[in-house]
């Protein structure tokens, strides 16, 4: 899909979400860019609209972080991570950052512009669709990719209501 899916800022924990609800290990990438104010990230193993992981940045400390959402509320999660950017990444408004977590098993691997940020283990959801994140943020995001063993081509014969063109979908709304 072309052009940039484009958050305005709204309210805490805003998601859009693609993909199947099956997906088990998998890699997700996306370029990230806060537009205006502080946190904006990838969604993946969103095994509902309460219960998934979220990957963001945080612009004013320079880092990343890794929650846990869950049911019960928009605003019940857990923290599991808080990442202090590492290898000289800098977190920026207005600048493009590649993020990317690679999603095996209960292990994440998470990157920034193609650094490794850290590794974590969380065996709270298994399977699940991939998205974007705002926290009272504008935020764009382009690049969006996700692939692995189990997905299948999102641009197969049919594709109706796969991911390309889901996503392209949502960015023509947006």
């Amino acid at each position: 899909a072309k052009g940039v899916y484009h958050v305005e800022r709204g309210g805490q924990a805003e998601h859009s979400l693609v993909g199947e609800e099956d997906w088990d290990d998998y890699t997700i990438e996306a370029k990230v860019r806060l537009d205006d104010h502080n946190w904006a990230g990838i969604v993946f193993r969103a095994e509902s609209e309460m219960e998934y992981y979220v990957y963001y940045l945080n612009v004013p400390n320079n880092k990343t972080e890794l929650w846990r959402h869950k049911e019960g509320a928009w605003n019940a999660r857990d923290n599991i991570a808080q990442i202090p950017a590492v290898e000289k990444v800098e977190i920026k408004n207005d600048e493009w950052i590649d993020m990317k977590v690679v999603v095996e098993g209960s292990d994440f691997q998470i990157y920034l512009n193609d650094k490794l940020q850290g590794e974590h283990t969380d065996d709270a959801y298994k399977t699940g669709q991939v998205g974007v994140w705002a926290w009272e943020t504008e935020a764009s995001f382009d690049d969006f990719t996700v692939y692995g063993d189990n997905i299948e081509d999102t641009l197969a014969v049919e594709p109706n209501n796969k991911l390309a063109t889901t996503w392209a979908r949502l960015k023509q709304q947006f």
